[in-house]
């Protein structure tokens, strides 16, 4: 160790003695400034400084063949006016260095941590895999900005519908909040935090009628599935998931006190669910030959069904039901109740939204209902003021098919 004013020509011509790996050498004209000669010829420039304990530091600052001596005096200068002002440059390289990358930080933290609780945690994990990792993968976390969520969701808006935005985007503010919450170095803030949600206008809501619901039952009757007779009334009845359907177990089901426990719900919460007269009589009498804990299980295997949707299509078709999808029976049974006279917290409750809002979509169903009975009461009244009343509005709440008798 040796301090003495570096020059240009001592630095070109500085060598390390013979039997040592390395030399140091001090500027005495910049504080802290030192200049590293190893024995294979290298050299380099570096701050020593003590940090706010105290503690000696060393910082690189750059090759000396890639800098002259007055731009490392004046990275030192810098260096040291950022140690005064409390920012230490050893630290702020280290925390880079903690910084993952966005698969890192997926496979690692992310899916792990969702797997225990999360029942979409495939849809996450291959709505990443298909459209995030693709450009950001090997990116850290710190450096994934606002723009770079504008471009991704412009460039997703062309060949997606804003649902399809709306969700992803939705699950990148999941997954940089979580980052925020776990404290994963570098991540300061949210890049997705203000950035609005689509206006999803491509919601298609398609009710049953009872014309609908008698067509669709005796397409079922005809089914080769033997299930799908009971399957698809269970739905209607009761409004539940297709998944919560297939899966339910008959250790689930009270029949004396009417009642469904369903123990873990799209929301990962278990949640019951009340069985209409109806619903209990189609219950018991799905035929039991073969002894299995499934209520609606394949007789084949025993075990829940993997998918119905063959059967499915054949038979909405053959009802000249091709626009209709399973899950709009779980619309339908909402619009059973409104029109029925229902409140939207009772369909709320029985239809397990988390959220008041997802089931305001069947309001407009309930003012037609109002509509229907205020004409009622003017009915009553027999007297007709002013001119002459537009023709009443005609219920829109249809009777179901004897669906459990008919099985």
């Amino acid at each position: 160790m040796a301090h003495l004013p570096l020059t240009p020509q001592f630095i070109k011509t500085a060598a390390c003695p013979e039997g040592k790996k390395k030399v140091d050498f001090f500027d005495t004209d910049c504080k802290g400034l030192m200049l590293e000669v190893r024995m294979s010829g290298g050299k380099t420039f570096s701050l020593r400084y003590q940090d706010e304990r105290g503690k000696t530091r060393q910082f690189r600052l750059a090759d000396a063949a890639d800098v002259t001596l007055t731009q490392a005096r004046t990275l030192a200068d810098k260096r040291r006016t950022q140690i005064a002002m409390g920012e230490d440059p050893t630290e702020h390289k280290a925390l880079l260095k903690r910084v993952p990358t966005l698969s890192v930080f997926i496979h690692e933290r992310y899916l792990p941590f969702v797997k225990g609780y999360k029942r979409s945690w495939i849809t996450d994990e291959g709505l990443l895999r298909n459209h995030v990792e693709p450009d950001w993968g090997n990116r850290y976390l710190d450096e994934i900005t606002k723009q770079d969520i504008v471009k991704l969701i412009t460039a997703h808006r062309e060949t997606h519908a804003p649902g399809s935005c709306n969700r992803l985007l939705i699950l990148l503010r999941y997954v940089f909040n979580l980052a925020l919450r776990w404290e994963i170095a570098g991540v300061k803030s949210n890049p997705t935090a203000g950035f609005p949600l689509m206006e999803e206008n491509n919601k298609l809501e398609r009710y049953l009628s009872k014309d609908d619901a008698e067509a669709l039952y005796q397409a079922l009757l005809q089914s080769e599935n033997q299930m799908l007779k009971y399957i698809v009334p269970m739905l209607i009845l009761t409004g539940a998931r297709k998944r919560e359907v297939l899966d339910a177990k008959w250790e689930d089901f009270d029949l004396e006190r009417h009642a469904w426990r369903i123990p873990i719900s799209k929301s990962g919460k278990t949640r019951h669910v009340p069985l209409s007269d109806g619903a209990v009589a189609l219950l018991k009498s799905i035929p039991t030959p073969h002894k299995s804990p499934w209520a609606f299980a394949n007789p084949k295997t025993l075990k829940p069904y993997v998918s119905v949707f063959a059967a499915w299509d054949t038979a909405r078709k053959l009802a000249d039901l091709a626009d209709v999808r399973i899950h709009d029976l779980r619309h339908s049974f909402a619009s059973f109740l409104v029109n029925a006279g229902r409140s939207l917290y009772d369909v709320q409750k029985i239809l397990g939204h988390t959220q008041i809002k997802t089931t305001q979509r069947y309001a407009h169903l309930s003012h037609d209902t109002l509509v229907d009975a205020a004409n009622s009461a003017m009915e009553a009244v027999g007297i007709t003021f002013g001119a002459a009343p537009s023709s009443p509005v005609a219920s829109s709440s249809p009777a179901l098919p004897n669906m459990a008798a008919a099985a």
